[in-house]
C-alpha cells in the first residue's frame, strides 16, 4: 500500500493540528498515569484501529521504556491474563470502549472500574490520551503512513 500524504506535508501544511494534538496528550506529572500505562493504552488503540505506523511507533517506545517483549506480544489477549495489574485492566477496558464506542454502549461497570481504579482526574487525563492516539491513528490510516521496519 503506498502512502497517500506524508507526515512531512502533513506537520507542514497543518502544523496547528501536530501541536494541538500532541498537547492533548501531555499528561502532567501529577496524574500520575506512568508511561509503562500510556503504552499499553496507546499500543492496544493502535492495534483496534488498526494503524501499523502507530503500533511500531508505541511498541518501539515501550520497549525503550522498559516495557518487556512478552507482555507486547499478548496484549491483545489482556482479559484472558495475570501479567496485566487492576489498573491496567481496568485502563485498557476503557481504551477499548473508548475505541469501540461506535459499535458498543460504554457498558457502567467498565466506567466504574476505571473511575475506581484512576480516580476522576486521572480517568479525564486518560480519556484524553485515549483520544489523542485514536485522532493520530485515524490521520495515520488514512494518509497510510508507513512505519520504518528494518
Amino acid at each position: 500500500m503506498q502512502h497517500r500524504i506524508s507526515q512531512s506535508s502533513l506537520y507542514k501544511q497543518c502544523p496547528r493540528l501536530v501541536t494541538h494534538l500532541t498537547a492533548l496528550g501531555d499528561v502532567p506529572e501529577s496524574a500520575k498515569l506512568s508511561p509503562q500505562l500510556l503504552h499499553l493504552v496507546k499500543l492496544r488503540a493502535s492495534q483496534l484501529n488498526h494503524c501499523g505506523f502507530c503500533q511500531k511507533m508505541h511498541a518501539d517506545e515501550a520497549r525503550a521504556d522498559g516495557e518487556v517483549q512478552s507482555r507486547l506480544d499478548v496484549l491483545p489477549a489482556w482479559k484472558e491474563l495475570s501479567c496485566f495489574t487492576e489498573k491496567e485492566q481496568a485502563a485498557l477496558a476503557w481504551t477499548e470502549a473508548l475505541t469501540l464506542i461506535n459499535d458498543v454502549e460504554i457498558a457502567d461497570n467498565i466506567f466504574q472500574a476505571a473511575l475506581d481504579a484512576f480516580g476522576e482526574g486521572e480517568l479525564i487525563e486518560l480519556t484524553a490520551v485515549i483520544v489523542q492516539i485514536n485522532s493520530w491513528n485515524r490521520i495515520a490510516v488514512s494518509f497510510r503512513f508507513q512505519p520504518d521496519i528494518k
